[in-house]
């Protein structure tokens, strides 16, 4: 594979997708949202819905551009092994942490969650680099696809006596209930629970094919054209796939990892082709800012929000007294609700473009 110089759209791209999470994950009022930026409730998609996978799918690049560096470099596999480890263990426990604070309910661990899964998806999709060609990775990736659609479609859920796939009543939710210990985020099941983790490590090498893509030899021009043209065809097979395994979100189905894979490949390509070819690097300095220190501006953000939403300042938290002067006003709520969230990105930004400043990263 060629030597390839960073990629500053794939940083803005990874930049803006923990800004995305931050907006949608922190509205100043979360009865009064635009449904664009709510989750679907069951079957179907939102913009809302693209960003977690789109994060995975970056996660998968970055895979791929990193490790092929320090292989080229002659470094051994051992340590990488080691870090790889060290670094998923840590997101995971960070996860669990985030969850806990701040009142640290040991009573109710919840396992499952947004960092948990990404670490695992990072753990298991950087060992498979580091063991396989592209090729086996691609295979693995279909194996995983194609073998959770027939599971969820062909394998009756128990106690119902057919294949279901409704919210609680499926099999991905049954698994949840068997293995899942602590607390689950919909009660019975959870949408980051451990049977919808294995097309999400799919979501995974799907963007280390495209990592793979990037680092060959082929012309730039080439390079985009083709990852534009293999995200659209994993789209189009996404939708297809859509009329007998539902783009669906909650229990992240073959569909759904076809159609925000295909589209995350093919934004990226169009950033490519703008940015990297192009030099219009006007608007990317703000992803860039976030995607330097992504998971800690997320964990800081999550942390923010915490208190703002938890602790009271003159009898109410923060969110609370901001919505009031929208309601007193008579001004639009969903309005005053995307500007808190808008306002608390802002915020988050403060820090974030400290740590980009001073040249501190942290890797988490």
């Amino acid at each position: 594979m060629a030597e390839f110089k960073r990629l500053i759209s794939l940083d803005a791209f990874r930049g803006f997708m923990i800004a995305a999470m931050i907006m949608v994950n922190y509205p100043g009022n979360s009865s009064h949202v635009y449904p664009p930026l709510l989750h679907v409730d069951w079957h179907g998609i939102t913009p809302t819905d693209l960003i977690f996978p789109f994060f995975i799918f970056i996660v998968g690049v970055s895979i791929t551009l990193a490790y092929t560096k320090r292989l080229q470099a002659g470094v051994p596999k051992n340590p990488i092994y080691r870090k790889i480890a060290f670094r998923a263990l840590k997101i995971f426990i960070v996860g669990i942490l985030l969850w806990l604070f701040p009142k640290f309910d040991m009573e109710n661990i919840r396992y499952a969650g947004v960092l948990q899964r990404i670490a695992i998806v990072f753990l298991v999709s950087a060992l498979l680099f580091l063991n396989s060609k592209w090729k086996t990775q691609a295979f693995v990736a279909a194996v995983l696809l194609v073998g959770y659609w027939l599971a969820m479609v062909l394998i009756s859920t128990p106690g119902y006596g057919k294949p279901i796939l409704e919210p609680g009543a499926n099999l991905a939710a049954w698994i949840d209930i068997k293995l899942l210990p602590g607390f689950m985020w919909k009660k019975t099941w959870d949408p980051e629970g451990i049977f919808s983790t294995l097309p999400a490590i799919a979501t995974g090498i799907t963007g280390m094919l495209a990592g793979h893509l990037i680092l060959g030899k082929m012309s730039q021009e080439k390079k985009v054209i083709y990852l534009f043209s293999f995200g659209f065809f994993a789209f189009v097979i996404g939708y297809w796939w859509d009329f007998i395994f539902p783009i669906n979100k909650n229990i992240w189905t073959s569909s759904f990892v076809m159609v925000t894979s295909g589209l995350a490949a093919m934004i990226l390509a169009i950033s490519m082709f703008f940015v990297d070819m192009q030099g219009r690097t006007r608007f990317t300095k703000p992803g860039i800012i976030f995607g330097s220190n992504a998971i800690a501006v997320y964990v800081l953000a999550d942390v923010w929000g915490q208190l703002f939403y938890n602790i009271k300042f003159w009898g109410s938290s923060l969110n609370v007294h901001f919505m009031s002067m929208f309601e007193s006003a008579g001004w639009s709520m969903k309005f005053g609700s995307l500007l808190y969230a808008v306002l608390f990105i802002c915020f988050n930004f403060i820090p974030a473009w400290i740590l980009y400043k001073k040249k501190i990263f942290i890797k988490l």
